[in-house]
């Protein structure tokens, strides 16, 4: 009976699995081949998100795939969130970030307070906003996946909201390394700043600031840019919780409300993580250091392929008819949070940090 209970998840993870073998694969030869760059600037969870919504909706999903479908965004999601902790050296950005979490915290909150007035006039779901919002403030797409199961977000709202993010994301890569090079008149320290903090996803940031580096010959940018994003991402470990507290206060009428009862314990692990990086780091300087080096490698890779089963599993559950009925308005908030994110990191970077530096 025990195992049978879990023999019934095997298909879904399959399936989840082959999309994201396939969305790897797209993402190689559109990234690699078809643009010619190094490493593909394109997210391979997007090209997952967007395989998942093409097969879920032009053909039926079997009875038989949910459970292990279920399985993946839920438990699969976490597993490679927990891993994605392995890349974090905190202990690393304490100089830099005397600069860069300032300009990180004030981004944050002004995004926060605009999104909180734009659900009150546009009346869009709560969970939706909030999903947007730590999208547009923290890390894009993992932010949202990370969000989605401690304030309860559906299936539609996370799909509408990770395409909402990915829309913006790709937009503001292609045009933000010109104009920080124009605005900044070519001052790396800014410019990376800027791409680091104003762009969505980890991917999309280490693209914008690879332009910038091959158009502008600044790989100081580069560096200052994708230091300042895994900065930013530390920050999912306090917003979750926050997010979940806010959330979950509201709805708490009849019984007694308890941090304990929605707090997300797999960010314990996500926290685990970063401190076994830190204390491998210094074990294993005069021991194996490549072993130590392949394992965090290793770590990485998993937790790029649990996350993009993850996105797989939730595009396939997706109905567009579902999406659509949702409007318009989730959208203008994706793109008023675009452009206050943007607007506050320069007028941050112009008022408070050009005199500090």
């Amino acid at each position: 009976m025990f195992i049978k209970k879990y023999l019934v998840i095997i298909p879904g993870i399959i399936l989840a699995f082959v999309l994201y073998s396939l969305s790897q694969g797209f993402n190689n030869v559109i990234g690699i081949e078809f643009f010619g760059y190094e490493k593909s600037p394109i997210s391979t969870a997007m090209i997952a998100i967007l395989l998942g919504i093409f097969f879920g909706n032009f053909f039926k999903v079997r009875n038989s795939f949910q459970k292990g479908l279920d399985f993946c965004r839920e438990y699969v999601l976490k597993l490679g969130i927990i891993c994605l902790g392995i890349q974090l050296k905190p202990f690393e950005f304490l100089e830099f970030g005397k600069i860069a979490i300032p300009l990180i915290v004030i981004c944050i909150i002004s995004v926060l307070i605009v999104v909180k007035l734009l659900i009150k006039k546009l009346q869009i779901p709560t969970r939706m906003a909030y999903l947007i919002s730590i999208g547009s403030t923290v890390c894009g797409t993992t932010a949202i996946m990370a969000t989605a199961p401690v304030i309860k977000a559906n299936k539609q709202e996370i799909s509408y909201a990770v395409a909402n993010i990915t829309f913006f994301g790709i937009l503001s890569m292609l045009l933000y390394p010109y104009f920080a090079n124009f605005y900044f008149d070519g001052n790396s320290l800014f410019a990376g700043l800027f791409l680091g903090t104003s762009i969505h996803e980890t991917s999309q940031v280490a693209a914008a600031g690879l332009i910038y580096e091959q158009q502008f010959n600044s790989p100081e940018t580069l560096n200052i840019a994708t230091v300042t994003k895994l900065i930013r991402n530390t920050f999912l470990i306090i917003m979750i919780p926050l997010f979940a507290f806010l959330y979950n206060r509201g709805l708490a009428k009849e019984k007694k409300y308890s941090i304990l009862n929605i707090f997300p314990y797999f960010v314990l692990g996500f926290v685990g993580m970063i401190i076994l990086r830190n204390i491998g780091d210094q074990a294993f300087v005069k021991l194996d250091n490549n072993f130590w080096i392949e394992t965090i490698n290793l770590t990485k890779f998993f937790s790029k392929v649990f996350l993009t089963m993850a996105m797989a599993a939730i595009g396939l559950s997706t109905n567009l008819k579902d999406i659509r009925n949702m409007g318009y308005r989730p959208f203008i908030v994706g793109f008023i949070a675009m452009l206050t994110v943007g607007i506050v990191c320069i007028l941050t970077i112009e008022t408070y940090l050009k005199f500090l530096i």
